[in-house]
């Protein structure tokens, strides 16, 4: 199991690396992660709905993503309370205080799900929420020391150099865990360091010194990973590529799936900019996609707060492009109704009234992976669906896909705004072609899913000559 000493110390992308390093030595490989919280979330072969993170690790693993591979699922809707989903399905939305009594009743189907997982793998890698070192969180805990302990999955701590102090991080870790907990820690890995790496060696060796714990290698920092899916999307940089056709993707404060831009942000012909809080839309952009949201109504009231309706209200009378993505779809439209107040206070918000169509929330969820096809270019496309609420209305006859026969998605009468509830769209070289030809974009030979799979071998090429994988690979049990 892979602990950090602190959140984003590179959790996420040393279980892939080492998921892809095990697949490549021929063994049977799963990913695991008790507990994740984010908004970023991928549909599962098995009909559910897991962290984006465990679709990658689950990738690099060369195993199709199942909602065992992350039994509990929080999505945050607003500052205080998160959308519990529990193997794949929504079970309730809670506050962070009543969480705390929940958690004890998810340990058994997080254990339900890693003994199921285990039976079929010959090796299961498992990666910690946060940091055990949030003692405060430990009572009832499922996502560090708490699973580990029940589960009796030794324990690898890792520090991050980065940010700086990562001696006090490991050694600190330690001095506040209780100890039978400080027992299933088997050793750490130092990640994240730029430079020469022989300069820390006094550092390694006091930390090894003053916590006893062995030392399985410090990993330099990963150059490619910018060339995978994020899934914080506090880790999107402002702006990706320096290519002529200028895309601006708004920011908002619930933003969900962003990993839809990904394979748009590595086009040689693209640059991508994130229209962060406080930033108006440049004048100059090509297109302005308005992304998912866990929360479509607060979104709305986020994107007016900003101004961004203005401009986007600007850009689309200049007849520039805009895409809204399933809650960008929703906020596209007339109205966003929620009676039942399904995301929130009931009520309904006025739309931005780009596409004559309204949502109505409803309680069921919508999850499915699908093929579409490009209704104005006949592309056909992969991609999936993961949203409440319906959406309706006039520009509907105007669809901007069909899946099995039945239209999707809507588009303006000029066919300079579009939504659709597709997630994905552009991970096929396709369409993702199709649809950058009509901005004004060279023909490009970039081959995303490829290109994934080429850093994902890099990644485990450079944890093999980084770390100790052997060693690693001798403490499971």
């Amino acid at each position: 199991m892979i602990q950090g000493a602190g959140s984003n110390v590179g959790k996420s992308l040393l279980v892939a690396g080492l998921c892809r390093a095990a697949k490549l030595r021929g063994l049977n490989v799963a990913p695991f992660k008790p507990q994740n919280m984010s908004n970023n979330a991928a549909v599962t072969a098995d009909g559910g709905e897991i962290g984006r993170a465990q679709a990658l690790q689950a990738l690099a693993s060369g195993r199709a993503p199942i909602v065992d591979m992350n039994p509990v699922l929080l999505k945050p809707e607003s500052e205080t309370g998160s959308q519990v989903i529990v193997q794949g399905k929504r079970v309730a939305t809670v506050k962070a205080r009543d969480y705390a009594a929940l958690k004890p009743a998810l340990m058994a189907p997080v254990l339900d799900s890693f003994h199921r997982l285990k039976s079929q793998v010959d090796l299961v890698i498992v990666e910690g929420a946060g940091s055990p070192a949030e003692v405060n969180l430990r009572l009832g805990d499922i996502a560090n020391m708490g699973f580990a302990t029940a589960a009796d999955v030794p324990v690898i701590l890792v520090g991050d150099i980065d940010r700086g102090g990562v001696i006090a991080q490991i050694v600190g870790t330690q001095a506040v865990l209780d100890p039978n907990d400080n027992a299933m820690i088997a050793g750490f890995i130092i990640n994240k360091f730029r430079g020469d790496v022989s300069l820390f060696d006094d550092g390694y060796a006091l930390i090894t010194q003053r916590t006893g714990w062995q030392g399985f290698g410090v990993v330099p920092f990963f150059t490619q990973a910018s060339r995978l899916p994020a899934e914080d999307a506090l880790d999107l940089p402002n702006t990706r590529g320096t290519g002529s056709i200028k895309i601006a993707c708004l920011a908002l404060s619930r933003i969900a799936n962003f990993d839809d831009l990904d394979p748009l942000a590595q086009e040689p012909g693209i640059s991508l900019t994130m229209i962060k809080p406080g930033q108006a839309i440049p004048g100059d952009t090509d297109l302005v996609i308005i992304p998912g949201s866990k929360s479509t109504r607060s979104d709305l009231t986020f994107l007016r707060a900003q101004g961004w309706d203005i401009d986007i209200a600007a850009h689309a009378r200049r007849g520039g492009r805009v895409l809204g993505i399933c809650g960008g779809y929703q906020m596209l439209g007339t109205s966003v109704q929620d009676p039942d107040g399904i995301e929130g206070p009931a009520g309904t918000s006025s739309g931005l009234g780009l596409l004559n169509v309204e949502t109505l929330m409803t309680p069921d969820k919508h999850l499915t992976r699908v093929t579409a096809t490009h209704a104005s270019s006949q592309t056909v496309m992969d991609g999936y669906e993961i949203h409440i609420g319906r959406t309706t209305g006039p520009d509907c006859d105007r669809p901007f896909a069909h899946i099995d026969g039945t239209p999707e998605g809507a588009t303006s009468p000029n066919g300079r705004v579009t939504g659709s509830y597709l997630h994905g769209m552009f991970s096929g070289d396709a369409f993702r072609q199709v649809f950058l030809k009509n901005l004004g974009a060279a023909p490009s030979t970039y081959a995303y899913s490829a290109d994934v799979e080429t850093v994902l071998d890099a990644l485990a090429a450079h944890l093999e000559q980084h770390l100790d994988i052997g060693g690693l690979l001798a403490l499971a049990r």
